[in-house]
Parts: structure tokens; C-alpha cells; sequence
């Protein structure tokens, strides 16, 4: 009887203990919901600054070890592979893509794998940037941010990588700009074929004849109405997004309340939801272009897409190339990505899929082990420049930059 009062003492206790927590995290989510959030902590230092973009550097760790998702840890490999990895986020969502939380860090996890990571930042598009097309960011300013990543790292030849439409604006970088030093391209759930599945191909299907009555019959273009009077706020964006998949948004926060005791999840669920919570404008000339030509004209499942007065050709495109797909991807679905493996021109071209969906192919908490892994071992035997160090009379910007920052971290951390 005494064992058995004593055992209940203890459930009672524990329980006691987990309301404790979980009470404290629900008023730290409700009231100090900024002391949850773990994105963007990587540290980095901005190369360029544009209007709107940007281009950071985020140098090697300065642990031996980084954390991943799985709960398993990574060694920090200090040698650096000659090719420097160009990350390339969509237009519409913040650069915390690539940098969600410190276990969920693209950027870092490439940074520790031997990489020289640079990633572009597309900024956040006021009702100014109305006007700017696709041919903006995929020619223009791509161009600014490769030029600024080769005069860093001291190497002409790059890696570009780059999830939705950050893929899709770095095939038409590739297959437009005539950049010839383009030594790997890499492309997570980007589409290219919008009339085979999926989202895209059903809103395809909706305003195809529509669209095509209008321009058979009367003089109105979509290219031709004022980009800034049709200018919409982000949260358009985050509701559209969150539409796709209205029960899970819900659900969502049913999982929350039955975790509240588990401060990680928290935490994580918090982050992810600020990231959705604070997406983007996309400006309304790059949607005009992707409505006439990508959901009405379909042009890059022939492998050619129109950037103003140039067209990016996917046939040019000799670098190495990789493609994945999300399994479960209902936005992106994978008979809508695979088409790219076909129409580059590329002497080694694959295509994969890996487990998630839109988000969390390249998110999620496999996406380390699915993706991320597998992508920084197809880049490993294709990243070294024999004798490039020998090459380089001084050490690169890249390395001082590394120096210089971590000199600047071990004063901020005197245990060093």
C-alpha cells in the first residue's frame, strides 16, 4: 500500500512538473513569442547591398561539431572544396529558407561540409519594386550577386542551388546569361512542366481557354496593366501558401497544445510559424511573366522561357545538374519538376525524390539525411580545382573573411 501511495506521489509529481512547463511555454508563446524563434542565427557577413537584393557569405562554423534534426551531431570539416555553393531562395518568403534554426540550417550544414556558402537575398520588395520582371532578378541581379561570389572566393567556376523558384530563376540564369563557369546546378522541388499535375496544372487548366479567348478577341495583355496599381501585401502570400493545405494549418496548432510540456517543439513549431507568418510580396511584373508564361503558355516544358528581349534556353545549360522532388509535394508534384532533368543540356543530368512535401523536402526534419547529405556528396567529387590553391598569389577574400570573423568571435568568447 505504502509502495503504491508513494508511486502516485511520483505521477502526481511529474504531472505537476509538466503543467509547470507546459504553462510556462503556452505564456512564452502567447506574450514572448519572440523568445521562441531560432531562425536566422547563423552568423554572416554581407558582400552587396542592392535595392532590393543582397548577397551574404557565411563562413565555416566555429564549433567542431554542429547539431543536426535527427539529433546526431556533424564534424565541421575545416578544408575548403575550391567551388564556392551559391544558395538561391524563392522570391516570397524570407532568407530563413535556408537558415530555419541551428539544427535545420542549410546554410550552416553546406558551411560545415567544406563549402564556401554564399547565398542571394532577394530582399523584401516594396510597392516600388512593382515593376521589376523575372528578368530582373534571374538576369540582372543574379548577374551582380555571381560577379560578387567569384571576386570573393578567387574562382571563376561556381555551384548554384536553389529550392521552388529559386531553381527556376537559376535555370534562367544558366540558360540565359550565357554564363559558361556554372560548374554544378542543383534543383529541390521547382517546377517546369504546369500542365502535368498538381496545383499549377489545375489553375493552368482553369484560365487557359479563358486567356485564350481574350487574346484572340480583344486587345487586353496582362503584360501590359500597371505592375504598382495591383501591388498585394505579403500576407496574401502566407494565405495562399496555408490555402493549399487548410487542414494541416489547423491541425497544426492542435499538435501544438498536446506539446506544450516539450520546450524543442515549441520552439520549433514557433519558428516555422513565424517563417509562414512573414512571407513576402512576389512583385506583381514577375507575376504577370509567370502567369502569361508559365500557367498560360507553358513554355519551360519545351526548355525555353522569355526574359524580355533574351530567352532562357535550358538546352544550353553544360553543367552538371541534379534535380529532386518532393514525394508527398502537392504544389510542386513530382511529374511537374522531373521534366528539367530532360531538357537540359547537360552531360550528367538525374533526377531524384525524396520524402516531404513542398516545404519539407528541403525543411523538414529529414531533409539533412534525405537530401542535404546526398546533395553535398554529388557536389564533393565535383568541387575541387586541382591546384587551385597554388593558383592564388594571396589568400582569397573568402579566407580573410573566415579569419577575420573568427578573430572577431574568439574576442567576443575569451573561453576559446
Amino acid at each position: 500500500m505504502a509502495s503504491r501511495l508513494r508511486s502516485i506521489s511520483k505521477q502526481i509529481s511529474a504531472f505537476r512538473a509538466r503543467a509547470e512547463v507546459a504553462t510556462g511555454n503556452a505564456l512564452d508563446w502567447a506574450f514572448l513569442r519572440g523568445s521562441l524563434v531560432q531562425s536566422g542565427l547563423t552568423p554572416y557577413e554581407t558582400l552587396l547591398s542592392g535595392d532590393p537584393m543582397s548577397l551574404r557569405y557565411y563562413p565555416p562554423p566555429y564549433e567542431d561539431r554542429i547539431p543536426l534534426s535527427n539529433g546526431e551531431t556533424m564534424p565541421v570539416q575545416r578544408k575548403r572544396h575550391a567551388v564556392p555553393l551559391v544558395l538561391v531562395p524563392p522570391l516570397g518568403v524570407t532568407t530563413e529558407s535556408f537558415d530555419l534554426m541551428p539544427h535545420r540550417s542549410l546554410a550552416r550544414f553546406f558551411a560545415a561540409r567544406g563549402y564556401h556558402v554564399y547565398m542571394i537575398d532577394w530582399g523584401i520588395p516594396e510597392r516600388r519594386h512593382a515593376t521589376l520582371r523575372l528578368k530582373d532578378y534571374s538576369i540582372d541581379m543574379f548577374s551582380e550577386a555571381i560577379a560578387e561570389v567569384r571576386k570573393h572566393s578567387g574562382v571563376e567556376e561556381v555551384s548554384l542551388m536553389g529550392w521552388c523558384m529559386g531553381g527556376l530563376l537559376s535555370l534562367m540564369y544558366a540558360g540565359g546569361s550565357g554564363d559558361t563557369k556554372i560548374r554544378n546546378l542543383i534543383t529541390i522541388a521547382s517546377p517546369i512542366d504546369f500542365r502535368s499535375s498538381g496545383i499549377p496544372a489545375m489553375l493552368g487548366r482553369i484560365i487557359q481557354k479563358p486567356a485564350e479567348l481574350v487574346r484572340r478577341y480583344t486587345p487586353l495583355r496582362v503584360q501590359d496593366l500597371n505592375p504598382i496599381s495591383m501591388q498585394m501585401p505579403g500576407w496574401v502570400t502566407t494565405l495562399g501558401f496555408k490555402l493549399t493545405d487548410p487542414i494541416g494549418s489547423v491541425t497544426t496548432y492542435w499538435n501544438l497544445a498536446k506539446r506544450l510540456a516539450d520546450r524543442e517543439f515549441v520552439e520549433s513549431h514557433s519558428t516555422t510559424a513565424d517563417y509562414l507568418d512573414h512571407m513576402l510580396v512576389y512583385p506583381v511584373g514577375v507575376l504577370q511573366d509567370m502567369f502569361v508564361h508559365a500557367l498560360i503558355d507553358n513554355q519551360f516544358a519545351d526548355g525555353i522561357m522569355s526574359l524580355g528581349d533574351i530567352d532562357a534556353d535550358l538546352s544550353t545549360i553544360k553543367a552538371d545538374y541534379l534535380a529532386y522532388a518532393g514525394s508527398t509535394d502537392h504544389i510542386v508534384p513530382i511529374d511537374v519538376a522531373s521534366k528539367s532533368a530532360e531538357l537540359v543540356g547537360s552531360e550528367s543530368s538525374e533526377f531524384r525524390v525524396a520524402p516531404g512535401g513542398h516545404m519539407g523536402v528541403i525543411l523538414g526534419s529529414k531533409a539533412a539525411h534525405e537530401v542535404w547529405e546526398p546533395c553535398a556528396q554529388w557536389l564533393d567529387s565535383r568541387s575541387d580545382i586541382a591546384g587551385v590553391e597554388n593558383k592564388q598569389e594571396k589568400p582569397s577574400a573568402a579566407a580573410r573573411t573566415v579569419r577575420r570573423m573568427q578573430s572577431r568571435h574568439r574576442a567576443e568568447d575569451p573561453t576559446l
